[in-house]
């Protein structure tokens, strides 16, 4: 991969890229660290980053923190991420929509409006909810002098949040357009990897919190490093896993255009073995911090009722360290992955085009057989995938119980997800750059 970039900076034109790239970056960075006008937020930031499962520990580790501190670039990319998810779904379940993706680039583009349109108005409603949540903390200034101000407030803060949404969709854009591409994932790179300065100061910290564990025989010495080695093998693990696939082998038959006989050559469908990504991941764990983020609402307002159900040991089935918590992430990672690469894959497409490339499946009969086949493969692929994600996603909270049962409980907050983006944004963005390397050195017939 640094060879690549090394490769990448000496061609003028990449190096004039990744300038851009960069200074784009460091704008999102520098916005992430500006607070917007009337919040006073406490100097710990509005969450614990290392306490627990709710949807805004979600939000602040998909925004660099910046959730965390209510900046302008607080929501970040997550309304962009969440319009793309939704459009994508509404393009099976809508006829317009599904028309539109097979018109090519005419197509594309028109979804890619309507995705800006939808994010705006999800970046309006999420910095609304933002705001009620910060007014009910009394994090928001001048609360109680009067009605106008209180509404002159809200409507800035709401707007700003909306328009630093905007603005970051439109920075990805940019890097799609001038930069090396990939835009909103490299945004979302730089604000996962940005927390890593963080995670390790907490993870090497010297508190006296720790010094009980390193009193208790140097355990905490031990695992520290060994988190650190965990890691590295956890990377190893995605970048094999993200690369391995499944290989269909297919057959064109001769056939004769004019004069010109095309085919006769041997082929095959690569199929990933981890072809959802890291999709199964974030939808089961944003439906399980759904109990978490109710409970940090009216965890004040609840009381145990004899002979009804207990509502704290409710929601303490939803913390990381419960096996509940443990088998329901599981089962819901299997689940969505067969439900989103059922949205990618459809079987029946794959063989028709199969076979009006005159081609086959060597063994296998054309039409219905074939379809049969290929679902067949890929539902097997699907179920080994998600087994492999699921051992990324499981790490965290195994390795919290384990070190609990050692007296050192460590909480990693810096979890399966952000490696997977993190090493996924990476690969994706080297063979993007060696992509255009490739074109650059190409020469043609006139050469």
């Amino acid at each position: 991969m640094f060879q690549t970039l090394v490769n990448a900076w000496k061609i003028p034109d990449l190096r004039k890229k990744l300038i851009f790239t960069a200074i784009i970056i460091l704008i999102y960075r520098v916005g992430s660290n500006i607070p917007v006008p009337f919040i006073d937020m406490p100097a710990t930031g509005l969450i614990d980053p290392a306490g627990g499962t709710t949807f805004l520990n979600y939000l602040s580790m998909m925004t660099g923190d910046a959730f965390n501190y209510g900046t302008i670039f607080a929501l970040s990319i997550t309304p962009y991420i969440n319009s793309s998810i939704i459009i994508q779904l509404l393009t099976v379940a809508i006829p317009y929509l599904e028309r539109l993706s097979k018109e090519g680039e005419e197509g594309r583009k028109k979804i890619a409006k309507i995705t800006r349109y939808v994010t705006i108005a999800l970046g309006f409603l999420q910095s609304t909810a933002y705001f009620i949540y910060l007014n009910a903390k009394d994090y928001v200034l001048y609360q109680g002098t009067s009605k106008a101000i209180e509404v002159f407030q809200a409507l800035v803060i709401i707007f700003v949040l909306s328009a630093g949404t905007a603005l970051v969709m439109w920075l990805g854009e940019q890097i799609n357009d001038k930069g090396i591409g990939n835009g909103i994932s490299i945004i979302l790179f730089a604000g996962i990897i940005s927390r890593i300065p963080t995670e390790a100061s907490m993870l090497f910290s010297t508190n006296p919190q720790v010094g009980s564990y390193i009193s208790r025989g140097g355990i905490y010495y031990f695992l520290a490093p060994f988190v650190v080695v965990c890691y590295i093998l956890m990377i190893a693990y995605i970048v094999w896993m993200d690369n391995a696939e499944r290989k269909i082998p297919v057959q064109y038959a001769k056939r004769v255009v004019g004069r010109k006989m095309y085919g006769g050559q041997s082929t095959h469908i690569p199929i990933k073995v981890n072809m959802s990504g890291v999709m199964p991941i974030i939808f089961a764990s944003s439906i399980l911090s759904l109990p978490p983020t109710i409970n940090l609402f009216v965890a004040d307002k609840i009381k145990s009722v004899e002979g009804k159900l207990d509502w704290g040991d409710f929601f303490s089935w939803f913390e990381p360290t419960s096996v509940v918590y443990g088998v329901l992430y599981f089962l819901m990672i299997i689940f969505f992955a067969y439900f989103y690469a059922a949205i990618q894959y459809n079987p029946v497409e794959m063989a028709n085009n199969i076979r009006k490339n005159s081609g086959m499946i060597p063994g296998i009969r054309p039409g219905k057989p074939t379809s049969d086949y290929i679902g067949k493969i890929i539902s097997r692929i699907i179920l080994l995938g998600a087994l492999l994600l699921s051992v990324v996603a499981l790490f965290p909270t195994v390795f919290t119980q384990v070190t609990t049962l050692l007296n050192a409980p460590m909480n990693i907050t810096l979890g399966g997800t952000s490696i997977i983006i993190m090493v996924g944004v990476a690969l994706e963005t080297v063979k993007q750059l060696e992509s255009q390397m490739m074109l650059r050195h190409y020469k043609g017939f006139l050469d």
